[in-house]
């Protein structure tokens, strides 16, 4: 009896000793608007993450000088306000000793990015934000797996001036994002020959009647609309603008998804002529439709960029900690993400290529239009290429199966 209890009390000794090792693990932040207009548009940044971290978890995390690690995902609503954000990074460098923050609006990244270095309270950034300038210069602990919003202006622009349009008129959420798309927008448009009759901002994050800023716009007779904001109240201004009786076409900013905003409106033609981001699902890449359906099947939802970026940026992150041989130092994850670069298409939904000494990953620009109820073929483009031979090489590098879609389109 005695020789049972003993091996007894050694098994669950073991046991706990093996949960304890079992138990190591990394956490990781995520900081964003939870509650509110621009839940949906945080929630499925929040699902890529959580996608890759119960891949990497599922094939047994990762290996430390020896030791086995897993991850687990901390999520705190933000509400998109810089204070919120700023304490819930520090919630989580108390609670977790959180090496790696995910965020994902223009404003509270620039926030983040004004405490992250302070000694003794580092972490890494992971700010899913197209506008590079607010955040590139001199930021050592950031990650940004986005194109430049500046590179998808060019390319809706393009597609818009060939579709015929040449007065336009804007209606695009207020905020240093949507301020800087406006800005900027104009500048790309005017300088084609085209013009822009008028520019009534609203903001997409806390109203949804968009009634007044649609009449003061639609007066002018634009040929297409500049809209956008979180994809939930984007949908919204494009069927308050069909209701006034515009038949014109849509440009959307690129927060703004065409596959959400179809799926609320479930009327294809209240979206001819629109030109925007292509649909994740469409992307001309082999491992493209086996994430989307995983993602379907996991979250009951359709895969977005935002939900297929971060969960890349998840997996580098993971690759690099591996390679630099630690999950608490931020300085050398960041070091060692060149490393884990790239990531192609066979493996993963989209491609991210390079990293630059700002932080910034080289991945393709998407483009699409709508006619006559259907989504185009996609425009797989590249802008990070300074020369058409090093265009050549990273074309022959991707994994596309539509070359002759994939473009060159460098920033002026």
């Amino acid at each position: 009896m005695k020789k049972k209890m003993w091996s007894v009390l050694a098994l669950l000794v073991f046991v706990a000793w093996a949960s304890a090792a079992a138990a190591e693990e990394v956490v990781i932040g995520y900081s964003g608007p939870l509650s509110g207009p621009a839940a949906e548009y945080a929630q499925d940044n929040v699902n890529g993450i959580d996608l890759a971290i119960r891949e990497i978890n599922d094939a047994g995390g990762i290996l430390l000088k020896g030791k086995k690690y897993t991850f687990r995902l901390h999520k705190l609503d933000d509400r998109a306000g810089m204070a919120e954000a700023v304490a819930n990074a520090r919630k989580f460098l108390k609670q977790d000793k959180t090496p790696v923050i995910f965020n994902s609006s223009a404003t509270t990244i620039g926030a983040l990015l004004k405490i992250n270095e302070i000694p003794g309270s580092e972490f890494l950034v992971v700010g899913y934000s197209s506008v590079h300038t607010f955040h590139t210069p001199g930021s050592k602990l950031l990650i940004n797996p986005t194109p430049d919003y500046l590179s998808y202006m060019e390319m809706a622009a393009d597609v818009a001036w060939k579709q015929g349009y040449r007065n336009g008129a804007m209606v695009v959420t207020l905020g240093a994002y949507g301020d800087a798309w406006r800005k900027n927008f104009r500048l790309v448009w005017e300088k084609k020959g085209g013009r822009i009759l008028a520019d009534c901002p609203i903001n997409y994050y806390t109203e949804t009647d968009f009634t007044a800023q649609l009449i003061s716009a639609l007066v002018t007779r634009p040929d297409f609309l500049l809209i956008g904001g979180p994809s939930a109240t984007t949908a919204l201004a494009v069927e308050q603008a069909r209701s006034m009786g515009f038949k014109g076409g849509f440009v959307l900013i690129d927060q703004a998804r065409m596959d959400y905003i179809a799926g609320v409106l479930k009327n294809m033609t209240l979206m001819e002529g629109t030109i925007g981001i292509a649909n994740i699902a469409d992307l001309p890449l082999p491992a493209t439709p086996d994430f989307a359906r995983k993602y379907r099947e996991l979250y009951k939802k359709e895969a977005t960029w935002e939900s297929a970026l971060n969960y890349i940026t998840m997996h580098i992150i993971a690759q690099a900690m591996t390679l630099a041989g630690t999950g608490s130092d931020p300085y050398a994850i960041r070091a060692a993400v060149g490393k884990a670069l790239p990531v192609l298409g066979d493996r993963y939904p989209s491609e991210l290529f390079r990293i630059d000494e700002n932080g910034v990953i080289s991945s393709p620009g998407v483009i699409q239009s709508v006619a006559n109820g259907k989504f185009s073929p996609v425009y797989y483009t590249l802008s990070f290429p300074k020369t058409r031979a090093e265009f050549l090489k990273y074309k022959k590098m991707s994994k596309t199966k539509d070359p002759e879609n994939c473009l060159w389109m460098p920033l002026p």
